[in-house]
């Protein structure tokens, strides 16, 4: 069974850090580009940052460029997102997603709340 779960979310002040987590299980992990999208509420979900299958190429939406960082761990299957510098525009639930070109799947977010 296929199940990305994420963590790590919660209530931080502006400008502080937060690092989420999302451990994958029952897919070919190695073989699968990662990405974490956000939600807001009364907006669409938007990606936000990506990473390769082989973890040599990284990119970041515009809006989170500079401030947060994705990395992957292929022994233990997981991917994360260090966020730093928040602000309460990053408010959102964070998920994360697993594809390979013609596999697709999604954790059931987490969230992260910027306030003071």
């Amino acid at each position: 069974q296929v199940q990305l779960v994420e963590s790590g979310g919660g209530l931080v002040q502006p400008g502080g850090s937060l690092r989420l987590s999302c451990a994958a299980s029952g897919f070919a992990f190695s073989t699968h580009a990662m990405r974490w999208y956000r939600q807001a509420p009364g907006k669409e979900r938007e990606w936000g940052a990506g990473i390769t299958s082989l973890g040599n190429i990284r990119k970041y939406a515009d809006s989170v460029k500079g401030r947060f960082s994705i990395s992957r761990d292929d022994v233990k299957n997981m991917v994360f997102l260090q966020m730093n510098s928040l602000k309460p525009d990053d408010s959102a639930v964070y998920y994360c997603n697993s594809w390979n070109g013609h596999n697709e799947h999604w954790g059931q977010g987490t969230q992260v709340t910027v306030s003071s």
